[in-house]
């Protein structure tokens, strides 16, 4: 088994450093079924390419783990593809090969153990019984550029041709100890078995390795029924686990589900303030920005518009009732929250006119997703706000960088105003799944950033009573192309 990395990334040989593995020495790590090799066939400053080469023992593999998955016959324990295709093999390869690393220490460079770095991934043997399309289906979203080429099969075998074999290569701008988590746990996906028995240990190091990542994959079930063997105990133990609020209707609040949806009876306008006197205003926050955000995709004549954390739907429903809108987009990561808006939206019941112009979405707003290109319009209604201050890049590579609508429209509340809030304590935010709240000043810099960037145009307003010292309780920004 091959596994290469390479980085363009200068000095491209701080790759040694954040690998623990000197790129002069060649480093020979003993498996319990065979040996892998870390040696460097180049190190430059504008390029350093690690290899990891694994070399499997059949006999020691049979001797130390029973079960390899598929034939059990005694001639097929002995001669099977383990030792040349990637597998769960190389997954306990790498943890041997790069523990450190895995773990984000680093020693001589601890600063660069968050920085994305230009990674090149080559696996030129990948084993992958679903097809290339799930291989796409897994890396797509964690923002690679997936390659991937059919294997033929030789003509010495009885029926030649495609095997479940593929030369993969990723490219991506991601930390080096994100790339080999996202190996460590998707390998054995791809493969869809595990050479030894899964027990209760093997959901504790699912979720280190996937903590970062895991709870917002759109195949997160699928990642992890098949990383536990389809085992329904640590199946269910996991999912608890990862994402144990979504699993309680009564609690849903998904990180990225929006509080326009669920929070109403806490954005409502204070009905006084202390600095500007009375306010009388009997229309909720929330539809006020439901208001302003269809007013503006109405001037920007889009008709193919994405709802990006679509919650229970209601900006979907609304423009659904647009004239000119032909195609609406509600994406969500969380699976109760689509349940409701299926309801919410009665898709059951739409005449196939009306249902051929809505669909809702399983996937996250931080991931690459090819689903969401070609739209006139993104809408991020108060979103952002749920995101960990650590994913927001993510957030807009994905959305300015790569899906590049005509348009995005983001609001999120403005942290000045909360002090009119008599409910709100000091430095309390006005969701509890908040991750922050923002200033005008504060979401003006982030907001410019981003328009001169990405190319966008930009224009910001405030919704709902504006008060005259705070501003309004609501804060928009408007990307324009």
């Amino acid at each position: 088994m091959l596994l290469t990395i390479s980085t363009t990334s200068r000095p491209a040989t701080d790759l040694g450093y954040l690998l623990h593995k000197n790129p002069s020495s060649n480093v020979v790590v003993e498996l319990s079924w065979g040996t892998a090799h870390i040696v460097y066939p180049e190190a430059r400053d504008d390029r350093c390419t690690v290899a990891l080469i694994v070399d499997v023992d059949p006999i020691s593999l049979v001797r130390s783990h029973r079960g390899l998955g598929g034939d059990d016959s005694l001639l097929s324990q002995y001669v099977n593809d383990r030792p040349y295709t990637t597998s769960s093999l190389m997954s306990v390869a790498l943890v041997k090969a790069f523990s450190t690393a895995m773990a984000g220490r680093s020693k001589e460079r601890p600063d660069l153990v968050d920085v994305p770095l230009n990674l090149d991934v080559h696996l030129p043997t990948t084993s992958c019984r679903r097809g290339g399309q799930f291989i796409q289906r897994l890396f797509e979203p964690l923002g690679y550029e997936v390659e991937i080429a059919p294997i033929p099969l030789g003509e010495l075998v009885l029926e030649p041709g495609d095997s479940d074999l593929y030369d993969l290569t990723l490219r991506g701008e991601v930390t080096v100890k994100s790339l080999l988590s996202h190996l460590y746990v998707l390998l054995p996906v791809l493969d869809d078995g595990k050479h030894y028995w899964v027990g209760s240990d093997e959901v504790d190091k699912l979720l280190r390795q996937g903590d970062a990542w895991l709870g917002d994959h759109a195949e997160r079930e699928l990642i992890v029924r098949s990383y536990l063997r389809y085992d329904r105990d640590l199946t269910d133990q996991a999912l608890t686990r990862l994402i144990g609020d979504e699993l309680t209707d009564a609690q849903t609040t998904d990180a990225q589900t929006t509080d326009a949806q669920t929070t109403d009876a806490q954005t409502t306008e204070p009905l006084t303030s202390p600095a500007s006197g009375p306010k009388v205003d009997s229309m909720q926050l929330s539809a006020r920005r439901l208001q302003a955000v269809r007013e503006v995709l109405h001037t920007r004549g889009a008709r193919r518009i994405v709802d990006l954390g679509c919650g229970e739907g209601r900006l979907v429903g609304e423009l659904l009732g647009e004239r000119g809108v032909d195609y609406v987009v509600g994406l969500d990561v969380s699976n109760q929250a689509l349940k409701r808006a299926s309801a919410h939206l009665h898709l059951d019941t739409m005449t196939p006119r009306q249902r051929s112009r809505v669909e809702l979405l399983h996937g996250s707003i931080t991931y690459r997703d090819r689903r969401l290109l070609g739209f006139d319009a993104a809408v991020a209604l108060e979103v952002v706000e749920h995101l960990e201050p650590s994913r927001l890049g993510a957030f807009e590579r994905n959305i300015f960088g790569f899906a590049c609508p005509g348009t995005v429209v983001v609001t999120t509340p403005n942290a000045e105003y909360n002090v009119l809030y008599p409910h709100l304590g000091a430095n309390e935010f006005r969701h509890r799944d908040h991750r922050f709240e923002w200033t005008r000043d504060e979401f003006s810099r982030w907001c410019q950033r981003l328009a001169q960037e990405y190319g966008y145009g930009l224009a910001i307003s405030g919704i709902g009573g504006e008060d005259r010292e705070l501003g309004a309780p609501t804060q928009m920004g408007v990307f324009s192309r």
